[in-house]
């Protein structure tokens, strides 16, 4: 069973807000690959194949966005409850946690900034993730992806409307909007895993 690496999650309590703490962040992640774990060990066993090998990267980053998810909320005792799917935002602060507030969740691979359709101003949690192999080893780099997904870090936070970069390519992309740089700094990182860190420098 996978667990988060030691080093990995912050102990500073200051950079975690909206009543989330170490141990949900700690929790999440731990949820998240051991569902990942579960399914791979069915799927291999009967077509051959992980479910990275089956569902395109979106699809794969929708899907540890709901596994995380559900990870916050079941270590949160009762302080978030799980959004509808495609529903904004992803969890709802319970009404009785004045502390506590609705918070919405991003996915992304390796080190490309998390982006939906539209700017939602608002408390956010970001989550990324590589592709490491078998043995949860990880080396930079497309063309040396994995198959096994290992969040590598988590960051949480308030974001405002300029923290997006926003656009609507009529035909094309549709409506993004991506988490620009000012975006991302404004986040505090609370979970950090060095040795599948995609990054050549620092965070």
């Amino acid at each position: 069973m996978r667990t988060p690496a030691q080093d990995a999650l912050q102990q500073e309590i200051s950079l975690y807000q909206y009543g989330v703490t170490a141990k949900i962040v700690g929790d999440a992640v731990a949820y998240v690959h051991q569902i990942l774990d579960s399914i791979d060990t069915q799927l291999i066993s009967g077509a051959d194949s992980r479910l990275s090998g089956l569902v395109e990267l979106a699809n794969l980053s929708a899907i540890i966005g709901n596994l995380f998810r559900t990870g916050v909320c079941r270590s949160s005792n009762g302080i978030f409850l799980p959004n509808a799917p495609h529903t904004y935002p992803d969890i709802l602060a319970h009404k009785d946690y004045v502390d506590a507030r609705d918070i919405e969740i991003k996915v992304a691979l390796e080190n490309n900034k998390p982006k939906g359709h539209l700017v939602k101003p608002g408390p956010h949690i970001t989550v990324r993730y590589v592709l490491a192999d078998e043995g949860g080893g990880y080396t930079r780099g497309k063309a040396n992806r994995g198959v096994v997904p290992w969040i590598w870090e988590v960051r949480i936070g308030e974001l405002e409307e300029g923290h997006f970069n926003f656009s609507n390519t009529e035909g094309d992309s549709g409506k993004t909007a991506v988490i620009n740089a000012a975006g991302m700094a404004a986040l505090s990182v609370v979970y950090l895993d060095r040795a599948r860190c995609p990054l050549v420098r620092g965070i």
